[in-house]
């Protein structure tokens, strides 16, 4: 399978990894058309999804929503940022039901926290 089609390799990092990622919380992601199914990129997404799902929890998510993925280009951050990454970069999404607010966990130091 051509590696630019594969989802399998989107996420290249054990589940513990997500341990050390940053959370936001963002008001509103409506648009969810682009949204990947982490059972599509994940030989064992149940690892990877319970540890987000307990990181989303203690940040203040209510628990409910899918818990997702969201594949965001290169040409999106600031090259220093990205160490010559040129795949991109992939984050945990879930958007809340009640309110529309969507949790986001994502490697540290991609994304400026303070907006």
């Amino acid at each position: 399978m051509n590696s630019q089609r594969n989802k399998k390799t989107i996420i290249n990092y054990p589940a513990e990894t997500l341990k050390s990622f940053d959370i936001i919380a963002y008001e509103w992601i409506d648009n969810l058309n682009f949204t990947l199914n982490p059972k599509d990129c994940l030989e064992r997404p149940e690892e990877y999804t319970s540890i987000a799902k307990e990181m989303f929890l203690e940040d203040g998510w209510d628990g409910d929503g899918e818990i997702e993925l969201m594949w965001i280009p290169p040409f999106m951050f600031d090259p220093s940022k990205l160490d010559d990454n040129t795949q991109g970069v992939t984050v945990w999404h879930v958007k809340q039901l009640e309110d529309g607010i969507s949790w986001i966990l994502f490697p540290k130091g991609i994304f400026d926290k303070t907006r």
